[in-house]
């Protein structure tokens, strides 16, 4: 591992344009201003972890929070170090819409891509 990718991997989740346009236009439509974008990781799935990508207004100890164009982040102190250098995009085709995270640390997934080893 380079030091640039020592960097990428520790400097937490990151967030696209794409996705944080997404976000922001989801908050709006709820009206509130006091809502994070919460990404954890959760035992669960057929490969062990499974993410979870939700509103939150709580703030708890140890959370890690990042900003990006007026969009917070969050994930709590025990799924940082499942989602250092982790991209969370949105995807709008054909095929498929919706949020995607495409995690470096994720050894292996299931067929579904719901969770992650």
């Amino acid at each position: 591992m380079t030091v640039q990718d020592e960097t990428t991997v520790e400097s937490g989740i990151l967030l696209t344009d794409a996705a944080a346009a997404k976000v922001k236009g989801l908050l709006e439509q709820e009206g509130r201003e006091d809502l994070s974008l919460r990404v954890a990781v959760q035992p669960g799935g057929c490969s062990g972890l499974r993410y979870q990508l939700f509103f939150d207004e709580r703030s708890l100890d140890g959370d890690v929070v990042k900003d990006f164009n007026g969009v917070k982040v969050v994930t709590d102190r025990m799924s940082a170090p499942y989602l250092g250098g982790a991209t969370v995009d949105f995807v709008d085709t054909i095929e498929k819409q919706g949020f995607t995270i495409d995690n470096p640390n994720a050894t292996g997934s299931c067929a579904c891509g719901d969770s992650f080893s």
